[in-house]
């Protein structure tokens, strides 16, 4: 395992005893970067459902970088002793912080809400540290949708594609109606984005798995993935020349005024059309990446709790826990965030077509092992292996290297990152 100075630094500040300052009775410290409109919105609700029961929250919001600036801000609290009440922090990371000793233990809470019974497993062991739940997951967002514009479909008389080979037929159809055929954003998330979905439908859930959460060296310098790479090759001829540095939103912005034709982005995407006014099924449609029906690509945000001395402070932690995972946040937050509730049971009303097919799909592929982290969106493996994924996949995609040298320096990278 490759040193890690923060770890080592961190854990000396923690060993020492600085975890114990004071904290005022019954408050919540929270680190969170959610800070759009709908966001904000749903965390005001937890705010209002910890103030009902005595508790209050003292907010700790940090803007940007798509939760990068706060890990910057949690790292620097957690260094000098000071680490907030809770934090938002996902996969991999969660055991990093585990790893220190300083989460609690929600064992307690988790036994009384039955949470192993309403979190699919594959989800639970994310938020998990030698068998104990020390972080409560919020919600679901499925990755492997595509984004599609029906009058432009009409217009170039294609039809919406269930097979990659499909799916290049349109495209040209698309091309040659004077349309651009994939709305793409040329950032290395977003070209990790199309690329894992693309793993997923050439490959099959039992290979994304080796591929990508587990990091198996042989998997990445494999013929297959040989084809997944050549696809994302391919796609690249079907985009517009302005995509490099292009914002997601801005990709989704020209199918849904009908400039392109579709988008590979996850279903935070369905907020730009609902911001438009457009409705599912009629103004757009939200199908999954070719081969993909039997996977669901899952990112789920969480918060991680850290140990607190006080019995008040404690008390307020851990209602804070059992309340993200209730009934009536679940759906609250969720319809305001575009994604879905990450608990089992909850019913429909709320919730529009795209959602209620994706709680449908999240529900089945539990079942049949089609529930899979991302690795784009940090479910999947260390931040160090994702890197090496990343700095591959865009120089890949942003170069003239072929599908063969690909895998290749794949499988190299990954290797040195495991180191």
């Amino acid at each position: 395992m490759r040193f890690n100075p923060f770890k080592m630094l961190v854990a000396f500040v923690l060993a020492i005893g600085l975890l114990t300052a004071p904290a005022l009775a019954g408050e919540v410290e929270v680190l969170h970067w959610w800070t759009s409109g709908g966001e904000a919105a749903a965390v005001q609700q937890l705010q209002k459902m910890l103030k009902t029961e005595g508790h209050t929250w003292k907010d700790f919001a940090v803007a940007g970088g798509a939760g990068a600036n706060a890990m910057t801000a949690l790292k620097s609290r957690a260094v000098s002793g000071n680490p907030p009440t809770a934090a938002q922090v996902k996969g991999p990371q969660i055991q990093e912080w585990a790893d220190l000793g300083v989460l609690t233990n929600l064992d307690d809470v988790a036994q009384a809400e039955s949470w192993d019974k309403l979190v699919p497993e594959v989800v639970a062991d994310i938020m998990k540290s030698d068998g104990q739940w020390v972080a409560v997951p919020v919600n679901v967002h499925r990755i492997n949708w595509m984004w599609c514009n029906p009058m432009v479909f009409q217009k170039a008389g294609a039809k919406y594609p269930e097979t990659w080979d499909e799916f290049f037929a349109a495209c040209e159809k698309i091309k040659n109606a004077g349309m651009i055929p994939v709305a793409f954003g040329g950032q290395p998330w977003q070209e990790a984005t199309a690329w894992e979905s693309i793993v997923s439908g050439v490959g099959g859930p039992e290979f994304y798995t080796q591929a990508l959460v587990k990091a198996d060296e042989k998997t990445l310098a494999s013929s297959k993935m040989v084809e997944v790479f050549e696809i994302f090759r391919k796609i690249k001829k079907y985009t517009d020349k302005n995509a490099p540095g292009r914002d997601w939103n801005l990709a989704t912005a020209m199918v849904i005024r009908g400039e392109a034709g579709m988008q590979f982005m996850g279903d935070w995407a369905k907020g730009e059309f609902t911001a438009a006014g457009k409705v599912p099924g009629k103004d757009y449609e939200a199908l999954t990446v070719p081969g993909t029906g039997n996977a669901f690509l899952f990112n789920v945000d969480s918060f991680i709790m850290f140990e607190v001395k006080r019995a008040d402070a404690k008390k307020a932690q851990k209602a804070m826990a059992r309340l993200i995972l209730s009934p009536d946040f679940q759906v609250v937050f969720n319809v305001n965030k575009g994604s879905i509730p990450v608990r089992a049971g909850i019913a429909e009303d709320s919730f529009d077509a795209v959602a209620v097919k994706s709680m449908a799909d999240f529900a089945a592929t539990a079942k049949t092992g089609g529930l899979m982290p991302s690795m784009a969106h940090e479910m999947a493996v260390s931040p160090a292996v994702r890197g090496a994924m990343f700095d591959v996949v865009t120089n890949f995609y942003n170069s003239d290297m072929s599908p063969q040298d690909a895998v290749q320096k794949l499988a190299a990278a990954v290797k040195e990152a495991k180191m």
